[in-house]
């Protein structure tokens, strides 16, 4: 550069947005993109193999594009610097670079949005932070929103949020006359399953990302997960691919079985566009509008799309509000008092639990899992067993690839852990094997049975769930939206119960003394 260096603009992995507000005043003869890869990303929690490539190979792809432009940006690439950290790295090109502002958009980690703008300062350079246009609610609003309230409510904010966006509304009311649609997407295949499911849009590695599968393979190797199948999509053109194949192919039925599952089949009718909207490839306002014109031009019922869109213009906003309303503290909420570490089989997949089994090969292997399995098999075994939040938190945001801090933690604290005592949802998703049975075939050729709660055969989402009510029986007995799932207590013998506490102490046992330490610190 002949002049000195004006801005330069942080890209973190997590903000691959080529209409960045970061690049709007971009003047490619005075400034520069700072970006860089460090071990410490993948090795804070023990990250999976494809979530660590993915975010890689979108990276590379990125600063491959602004270097087309003619754009000057300096990557930091693992294997070519000696910095432990983003932080170290970061200093030591502000102490090259000497740029007059470090122009950026909030990292998606309190951790990071804490650390790097502290870096600036210890360097003497302004850290100048532009508002995130990738979301429809920010900070403020949110926090404006949220005001006066002691719960925060989905629901709630997403009937506020789309009356203000003006999304799925007729003359100012809900389309179709509901504003939820939820009823109608509880459908769960018959015996036969689903039958013969539409593949989703894959995209094969180019010579680049296969590069970057090596890498990954050679310097993660005791990381979970396997690269044979990576395809995801890496840039803005494949993310719009992948949003008109689930359009056109799964969009029509992903309404009614978005709660279901099926042995094997990792995909079903969901989407699969989360990791590509959390990496900021493809925004959440071009997704929601596709969506709602397939519905106003007949593609798919009103119910598939409701149930999509709530999912991205509603939950997706509403756990990012919450996340930086209740961080840092909300990292250690613990209100139902879970102790046990984090079974060993969440890392290995070795369980004779068929749902648990199939949810983790899915998880582990491809580094996915749809909300259900996520929810109503990892996140209710682990609430049922009581296992610490921290460790459950660390573990989730390590193994899926669309895993960022804002969205993962208050998923898993909030919604499926409860941990947070009823501030972001209304009762606990507590459920019996039985659930799992009527949701999916995992129970079919099992070796428990989910109405079974002692003995060999018991299922221990079973035993556990009746477990989990005796112990919180005085927290939830007399709860309005609970009593009548903890009122089932009185229904059984003291002398059943007993005897279910007593499984329940064995299962913990067993699993407390065959759990390993939780990963974190070398590759």
């Amino acid at each position: 550069m002949s002049e000195p260096l004006r801005h330069l603009v942080l890209v973190l992995g997590d903000q691959l947005d080529r209409d960045s507000a970061v690049f709007d005043d971009f003047d490619p003869a005075t400034d520069a993109v700072w970006m860089a890869e460090v071990h410490h990303e993948a090795t804070q929690v023990w990250s999976g193999k494809p979530r660590i490539a993915l975010f890689l190979a979108a990276m590379r792809r990125l600063r491959d594009q602004l270097r087309g432009r003619g754009w000057t940006v300096h990557y930091r690439a693992l294997g070519e610097h000696d910095a432990a950290s983003l932080d170290e790295a970061l200093a030591a090109d502000l102490t090259r670079l000497r740029p007059r502002k470090l122009v950026a958009v909030r990292p998606g980690e309190w951790r990071l949005a804490q650390s790097l703008p502290a870096v600036c300062k210890a360097a003497g350079i302004p850290w100048v932070e532009v508002p995130d246009r990738h979301f429809y609610c920010d900070g403020d609003d949110f926090a404006d929103w949220a005001r006066g309230r002691r719960e925060y409510r989905m629901e709630h904010f997403y009937r506020w949020l789309r009356r203000r966006e003006g999304v799925l509304l007729d003359d100012g009311e809900p389309a179709g006359g509901r504003w939820n649609f939820d009823a109608a997407n509880r459908g769960r295949f018959d015996r036969r399953g689903p039958g013969w499911l539409p593949a989703p849009r894959s995209f094969a590695p180019d010579p680049q990302t296969r590069e970057v599968l090596a890498l990954v393979e050679a310097r993660f190797t005791g990381h979970p997960g396997r690269l044979d199948g990576f395809d995801w999509p890496l840039d803005p053109a494949q993310a719009r691919e992948a949003l008109d194949d689930f359009i056109a192919h799964r969009l029509p039925l992903f309404g009614r079985y978005q709660d279901a599952m099926w042995a094997g089949e990792p995909w079903l009718y969901h989407s699969r566009l989360s990791a590509a909207m959390n990496l900021k490839l493809i925004g959440p306002r071009e997704v929601v509008a596709a969506v709602e014109a397939a519905w106003r031009e007949g593609q798919v019922p009103i119910e598939a799309a409701e149930g999509f869109i709530r999912q991205v213009l509603g939950w997706r906003e509403f756990v990012r509000g919450v996340y930086w309303l209740r961080m840092p503290h909300f990292l250690d909420q613990n209100t139902l008092g879970a102790d046990q570490p984090l079974p060993a089989f969440y890392w290995t997949g070795e369980t004779d639990m068929a749902c648990l089994r199939d949810a983790l090969r899915h998880t582990l292997d491809l580094g996915y899992g749809h909300h259900i399995e996520r929810l109503m098999v990892l996140g209710l075994f682990a609430l049922l067993l009581g296992v610490r939040p921290r460790e459950l938190h660390a573990w989730f945001l390590a193994v899926y690839v669309d895993a960022v801090e804002w969205v993962e933690l208050p998923n898993v604290l909030g919604m499926a852990l409860y941990a947070d005592g009823g501030r972001m949802v209304s009762k606990p998703y507590a459920a019996s094997g039985k659930y799992i049975q009527r949701m999916s075939n995992h129970c079919t050729g099992c070796r428990f049975r989910p109405d079974e709660a002692t003995g060999e055969s018991a299922c221990p989402f079973t035993t556990l769930y009746w477990d989990f009510l005796v112990r919180h029986r005085e927290r939830f007995e007399r709860h309005p939206r609970t009593a009548l799932q903890w009122s089932h207590l009185g229904r059984r013998p003291a002398g059943e119960l007993d005897a279910v506490q007593a499984q329940a102490a064995g299962i913990r046992a067993r699993l407390a003394a065959g759990s390993r330490p939780q990963h974190g610190g070398e590759g």
